[in-house]
C-alpha cells in the first residue's frame, strides 16, 4: 500500500475502538413554545450511530431529569425504552433549557447536546359579558358575548349553562362570538360560561368565569316626587324621579296625557297647576327594545295659597333672657323637606337646621326662612318661603331674686312664716331653697311656708331660680329667728342724730329702735315724764336749752299682748355758743409744687359727726364739701397758694358753725434735682463711680434722697450730723449697674421734682490706643506728635508714656493725651506705648499697642537704596535693598519692622538684602543699622495685593518738581486714565497715568494715592523739606544784621526773654 492509505487505516481503527466523540441533537415536537396542558416530546438523536446501542440521559437547566415509563403525580416525565424520547405535559414550572447525552454499555459517552429552551404559557383567557344586564325581565332579549384575548384567529365557541353544553335553537342563536336568548323566560336563569376551540395550536382557550343571569317579571317603575305632591306651592320647582330595577334604562314621561321629550331618570317642572303624571322605562333598540309597565299615576296638588311664611319661636321668652342662658330658636314652615336660613343682626349664619341654639350674650335680632329644592347655576332651582317676623332677644345681666318674709323675720314658736322668692315678671322658673348649709329643696311656686314653726326652723334662708340648665345668682340672705314663748322681753335703744351734744338751733332726731320684728306702738319719756308721743321717731326742729334732758322710750305690740322693757336713758346736752373750728396745715409753712398739703378743720373730739366746707381766697363762693376731715390739697402750681378757710355743718336743714380763721398757704416752685456722674456716664468694669444728687434750695432744711434705677427701686439715706449724704458710690462697677439713674429729694413730707435720667453704661476693660502724626519716621529737627486715646471715652483721663518699656518722666510733653517731639533728635527713636488712668482710687486702662518712631540724622553718610526705587510694590514682585555709605558700607545691615516684630532682612548679603517674592506681611519700615545700633534712613515699604500702586518718592525738597506714576500690576494694557488724590480729595485727572507738581511748597505735604477703573492704590506720605541753601541764606542774613546793629541784637535778646516769660 502506498503512504496515502495509512491515515485512513488509523481513522478506521479509532472508530472501531470508540475513541471518536459524537454530539447528539435534541428535537422538539410540537414546538419549543408550548401552551399549558399540551403534550411535548423531546428526541435525542445521535447521527451516524450505525448499529451501536445507545441509552440516553436527559438534563433540565443542567440537572438530571428522572424518568419513568409512565407519568406519576410526583414525576411528570416518562420515556420510551432506552430513553431516546422524553415526553411530558407542558406547564409553566417545567420551562427551562433541556439537553441530552448518549451512553454505551462499554462506558463510552457522547458529548452533551446543545440546549433547547422550552417555554410554557397559559391558554388564552375568555371573558363573558351580558347585555343589557345580568338581571333581565321576562320577554327581554339577552346577548352574551365571549371575548378571547389572543393573537390567534379561527376560533369557534362553546356555550355552557349550569355545566351543560348549549345547543342552538329558535330561542338560542349564535352569531360568531355572541349567543342571543330571545324572549327570556324564568327557565333561562342560571350560570353561563364560554370557551374557544380551533384547529391549530392553541386548540383551546381557558373557560370564562361563570356569569349568573336572573330573569324576573316585567318591572313597574316607582314614581317619587320631591317635595311631597300634596304640599307643593305655585312657582315651586318639583323633581319627579322614575326608579326601576336594573341598569341601562331610558325614560319616558307623561303628564295630563301629554308625552314629554325627556329620557332622563329625573324630570323637573315648575309647579303652575294641579296635574297627574306617570313614567315608563325602556332599554335596548330596534327589535330587541324592551319596556317596563307604566308607573302608578301621581297627582301633583298645587296649593292656591300664597307662598308660606316662616314662624319663629323662642324658648325661653325673648323678653326674659339673661346673659349666659341657653336659647333655642325654632323655625316652622308649612310642609316638609325644608332646610333653613338664619339671619342675626343682618348677617347670615352657617346653619341649615330647624332649631338654632345660642348662648345669650347681648341683645340681638333674629329672623328665618325655609328653602327646598336645589340651587342650580342661576339659583332658579331653589324655592324659599317668606322670612319670619323679626324677633328681638332682650338680654340682661344674670338676675338675682329677692326674698321677702311675711309677717316678719323674728317670730315665736307656733307662728306661721311665709318666704317668697321673687323673680319679678320673669316666668318659667323652678325655685331652689337652701337653709344654712342644708341641701337645696325645690318648688315651682316660688313660696316657702313654715307652719307652726319651732326653734329649729330658725336660720339663714336663701333662694335661687333655675330655668333649664341656667341658674340665677343667690338671693339676699334672710335670717329667721324663732323664740320660745315666755322669753325675756326685748329692750329698745334710743339713738340721737346728729349727736347727744348739740348746739342751740340744730335739728335733733331721736329714734326708738326695737330689734324684734312686729308692728309696734311707742311711748316717749323725758326726765321720767310721759311725752304722749307714739311715733318711733321724735324730731326737735330747732333745739333750745329747754330741750336738754334724759330721754327714754318703750314699745308694745299692736297684734299681741307684748310690751318691751324701757330703754336706757340718753342725755341730750344743748350748748348756747356756736362752735368755731380751727384750721391747721401739714406741713406748716411753705408747700412745694408737686406735693400735697393736708388741711385739718378741728372741731374737737366730743362734738359728733360733721360735714366740712372748704374755701380758698374768699369766703364766697363755697369751693368744696367733704364728709371727711382732713382735706388733702394737691399743690400743682404757685397759684394754689393763698388764704384758706373752713367751717362745719350737719343736719337737715344744715346747721353751720362759724368760719375758721384764715390760714395762709405759701407755695414756692418745687426745685428740680440734678444728677451728676464722676468720672463719666460711660465707664468701664471695675471703676469707682460716684453719682451725686444736687437740689438748689434757698432754705437750710436738710434733704434726704431717693434713688431710682430703671425699674428697680432702691433707697440710700445716710445722715452725718446736719448734713445729708447726697452721693451714691459704686466702688467697683459691673454690668449689672448699667441703667438709667434718677433721684428726688424729700424734706419732711414734701418732695423735689425728679431729676432727668442719667444713663450709666458699663463696658468691658478700657483700652488705650496710640497713633503718630504725621508719620512714624522723622529727620532730626522735624516735629512729630504721638497721640494717646481711650476707645469710646474722653473724660477725666491722664496719660503715661513709655519708650522701650521705660516710663517717660517729662509729663509736660504728654499733657492732654499727646506727646510732642519738637524738635526731634536721635535719642527719641524707639518703640512707644501709653496708658491712661482716672479716678480715686486710680483706674488704669490696658497698655496700648506699640508704636515705633524713627529719627535719623540730617547729614548721615549712609543711605538705604531701594530697587525699584519707590515705596509701593506689588505682592509677588522682587525687591532689592542695600545700605550704601559714602566712605565704607561695611558694618551696616538692613533691618525692618512689620506689624509683628523687628528683625533683619530675610536674605542678607553684606549690606544688601533681596526679597524674591513680596507678600503683604513684608509691609513695614526698613532702615540701615550699624553694628553699634545706630539707625539711619528709614523708608516705608508697602507690599500691595491689589491691582494698582502709586510710584513716588517719600520726600521732596521745597521748590522741586514732584512726579507721581499710577501703575497696574500688569503693564499690558498700560494705564491711560487715573485720578490722583491728596488727603482724600481729587486734585487731578490724567489720561497718561502720570501727574507732576512743579515748584512744591510745604502745603503740598500729605498723603497721596491714585485710583483707576481697576481699583485704588494704598496711601503714601510725601513730606516737603526746606532746602539747605535756603537755611544757610537765612542764617547769613541774620548774622549780617546782628553784626551791623548791636541795637538789633539787644532787641532779639529782649524778645527771647519776653517769649520765655
Amino acid at each position: 500500500m502506498g503512504s496515502g492509505a495509512l491515515p485512513l487505516i488509523l481513522l478506521m481503527a479509532l472508530v472501531q475502538s470508540g475513541l471518536t466523540q459524537v454530539k447528539p441533537v435534541v428535537k422538539v415536537k410540537p414546538d419549543q413554545h408550548l401552551f399549558r396542558g399540551e403534550r411535548v416530546t423531546l428526541t435525542c438523536d445521535i447521527q451516524r450511530r450505525g448499529n451501536t446501542q445507545w441509552t440516553y440521559r436527559w438534563f433540565r437547566d443542567g440537572k438530571s431529569v428522572y424518568t419513568s415509563s409512565t407519568p406519576t403525580e410526583g414525576n411528570p416525565y416518562y420515556t420510551t425504552p432506552k430513553a431516546a424520547e422524553l415526553s411530558f405535559t407542558a406547564r409553566v414550572s417545567l420551562s427551562g433549557e433541556y439537553t441530552c447525552r448518549g451512553e454505551r454499555s462499554d462506558s463510552h459517552t457522547s458529548d452533551i447536546s446543545d440546549a433547547v429552551t422550552l417555554t410554557a404559557s397559559a391558554l388564552p383567557t375568555s371573558t363573558l359579558t351580558v347585555t343589557p344586564d345580568r338581571s333581565v325581565f321576562t320577554g327581554e332579549t339577552v346577548n352574551l358575548n365571549c371575548v378571547i384575548k389572543s393573537d390567534h384567529s379561527g376560533w369557534r365557541y362553546e356555550w355552557n349553562k349550569d355545566g351543560v353544553k348549549l345547543q342552538t335553537s329558535e330561542r338560542y342563536t349564535v352569531d360568531g362570538d355572541t349567543l342571543t336568548i330571545r324572549g327570556a323566560a324564568e327557565s333561562d336563569q342560571g350560570q353561563y360560561w364560554c370557551r374557544g376551540r380551533r384547529a391549530g395550536r392553541p386548540n383551546s382557550s381557558q373557560s370564562s368565569s361563570a356569569v349568573s343571569l336572573s330573569v324576573t317579571e316585567r318591572p313597574k317603575p316607582a314614581l317619587t316626587v320631591k317635595p311631597k305632591p300634596s304640599q307643593i306651592f305655585r312657582g315651586e320647582n318639583v323633581t319627579l324621579t322614575c326608579a326601576v330595577q336594573g341598569e341601562g334604562w331610558r325614560y319616558g314621561w307623561r303628564c295630563d296625557g301629554r308625552d314629554y321629550d325627556s329620557n332622563e331618570k329625573e324630570f323637573k317642572i315648575t309647579a303652575d297647576h294641579t296635574q297627574m303624571c306617570l313614567c315608563i322605562s325602556c332599554r335596548g333598540s330596534g327589535s330587541v327594545s324592551f319596556c317596563s309597565d307604566w308607573s302608578d299615576e301621581v297627582t301633583l296638588t298645587v296649593s292656591e295659597a300664597p307662598k308660606p311664611k316662616a314662624v319663629l319661636s323662642v324658648k325661653p321668652e325673648p323678653s326674659q333672657i339673661f346673659r349666659g342662658e341657653n336659647v333655642t330658636l325654632t323655625c316652622a314652615v308649612q310642609g316638609e323637606g325644608w332646610t333653613y336660613r338664619w339671619e342675626c343682626d343682618g348677617k347670615l349664619h352657617n346653619s341649615n337646621e330647624k332649631e338654632f341654639k345660642i348662648t345669650a350674650d347681648l341683645t340681638q335680632m333674629f329672623k328665618c326662612k325655609g328653602c327646598r329644592g336645589s340651587r342650580s347655576g342661576s339659583g332658579s332651582g331653589l324655592f324659599c318661603s317668606d322670612s319670619s317676623d323679626e324677633v328681638t332677644l332682650n338680654v340682661t345681666d344674670k338676675p338675682k331674686p329677692t326674698v321677702s318674709v311675711t309677717p316678719q323675720s323674728s317670730v315665736f314658736t307656733g307662728d306661721t312664716v311665709t318666704l317668697r322668692c321673687d323673680m319679678r315678671s320673669s316666668t318659667g322658673w323652678t325655685f331652689l331653697w337652701r337653709k344654712d348649709s342644708n341641701p337645696e329643696s325645690s318648688d315651682d311656686a316660688g313660696t316657702k311656708t313654715l307652719s307652726s314653726v319651732s326653734v329649729s326652723d330658725g336660720g339663714t334662708y336663701v333662694c335661687r331660680a333655675q330655668r333649664g340648665n341656667y341658674y340665677t345668682h343667690d338671693s339676699n340672705r334672710v335670717q329667721i329667728t324663732v323664740r320660745a314663748l315666755f322669753t325675756e322681753r326685748p329692750k329698745p335703744v334710743v339713738r340721737v342724730h346728729p349727736d347727744v351734744r348739740v348746739f342751740r338751733g340744730e335739728t335733733v332726731t331721736l329714734t326708738c329702735g326695737i330689734q324684734e320684728a312686729g308692728v309696734w306702738r311707742y311711748r316717749w319719756y323725758k326726765d321720767q315724764y310721759d311725752m304722749r308721743r307714739q311715733d318711733q321717731i321724735y324730731t326737735i326742729p330747732s333745739v333750745d336749752r329747754s330741750d336738754a334732758g334724759v330721754y327714754i322710750c318703750e314699745g308694745s305690740q299692736t297684734e299681741a299682748s307684748q310690751d318691751t322693757q324701757r330703754s336706757d336713758g340718753v342725755t341730750l346736752t344743748v350748748s348756747d355758743l356756736k362752735p368755731k373750728p380751727e384750721l391747721t396745715s401739714d406741713p406748716a409753712g411753705a408747700a412745694l409744687t408737686g406735693n400735697t398739703v393736708t388741711l385739718t378743720c378741728g372741731m374737737g373730739p366730743s362734738t359728733g359727726h360733721w360735714d366740712f366746707y372748704w374755701y380758698k381766697h374768699t369766703l364766697n363762693p363755697e369751693t368744696e364739701k367733704t364728709d371727711t376731715n382732713p382735706y388733702r390739697l394737691k399743690i400743682d402750681s404757685v397759684s394754689d397758694g393763698g388764704q384758706y378757710w373752713c367751717r362745719a355743718g350737719r343736719g337737715k336743714p344744715v346747721y353751720y358753725t362759724q368760719y375758721s380763721d384764715a390760714l395762709w398757704v405759701n407755695v414756692p416752685v418745687s426745685p428740680k434735682a440734678v444728677v451728676t456722674v464722676r468720672p463719666d456716664e460711660r465707664v468701664f468694669r471695675g471703676e469707682t463711680v460716684t453719682l451725686r444728687c444736687d437740689i438748689k434750695w434757698g432754705g437750710d432744711t436738710e434733704w434726704t434722697y431717693r434713688w431710682e434705677i430703671e425699674e428697680t427701686n432702691s433707697r440710700y439715706k445716710n445722715t452725718d450730723g446736719r448734713t445729708s449724704t447726697q452721693e451714691l458710690i459704686i466702688s467697683s462697677v459691673g454690668d449689672g449697674h448699667s441703667g438709667k439713674y434718677t433721684c428726688t429729694g424729700q424734706m419732711k413730707t414734701q418732695h423735689s421734682q425728679r431729676s432727668d435720667a442719667v444713663t450709666l453704661t458699663v463696658s468691658a476693660g478700657a483700652q488705650a490706643v496710640v497713633r503718630v502724626s504725621p508719620q512714624p519716621w522723622l529727620t532730626e529737627g522735624e516735629s512729630g506728635t504721638l497721640i494717646c486715646e481711650v476707645s469710646g471715652s474722653s473724660k477725666g483721663w491722664t496719660f503715661s508714656w513709655f519708650r522701650d518699656h521705660d516710663h517717660l518722666s517729662d509729663s509736660s510733653r504728654g499733657a492732654g493725651g499727646s506727646y510732642t517731639l519738637s524738635p526731634a533728635s536721635l535719642q527719641h527713636t524707639g518703640v512707644y506705648t501709653c496708658r491712661a488712668e482716672r479716678g480715686r482710687p486710680a483706674y488704669h486702662t490696658h497698655n496700648s499697642s506699640t508704636q515705633p518712631l524713627w529719627v535719623t540724622g540730617v547729614s548721615a553718610s549712609v543711605s538705604l537704596v531701594i530697587k525699584p526705587s519707590r515705596s509701593q510694590h506689588f505682592s509677588s514682585d522682587s525687591l532689592a535693598l542695600s545700605c550704601e555709605d559714602q566712605s565704607n558700607s561695611a558694618g551696616w545691615t538692613v533691618r525692618r519692622y512689620t506689624d509683628k516684630d523687628t528683625k533683619t532682612c530675610s536674605i542678607q548679603t553684606g549690606s544688601s538684602c533681596v526679597i524674591d517674592s513680596l507678600s503683604s506681611s513684608d509691609t513695614g519700615v526698613y532702615w540701615c543699622e550699624s553694628e553699634s545700633g545706630e539707625k539711619r534712613r528709614p523708608r516705608n515699604i508697602t507690599a500691595h495685593d491689589g491691582e494698582v500702586i502709586v510710584s513716588s518718592v517719600d520726600h521732596v525738597i521745597e521748590g522741586e518738581t514732584l512726579t507721581l506714576h499710577c501703575l497696574h500690576r500688569s503693564t499690558n494694557p498700560s494705564i491711560l486714565s487715573a485720578g490722583f488724590y491728596k488727603d482724600g480729595s481729587l486734585i487731578q485727572n490724567q489720561t497718561t497715568g502720570e501727574m507732576s507738581i512743579t515748584t512744591v511748597s510745604k502745603s503740598h505735604e500729605g498723603f497721596y494715592y491714585c485710583k483707576t477703573e481697576r481699583g485704588a492704590s494704598p496711601r503714601s506720605w510725601i513730606s516737603v523739606r526746606v532746602s539747605r541753601s535756603a537755611q544757610n541764606s537765612g542764617l547769613k542774613i541774620l548774622s549780617f544784621l546782628l553784626a551791623a546793629s548791636p541795637h538789633l541784637l539787644a532787641t532779639v535778646v529782649l524778645l527771647y526773654k519776653c517769649y520765655r516769660a
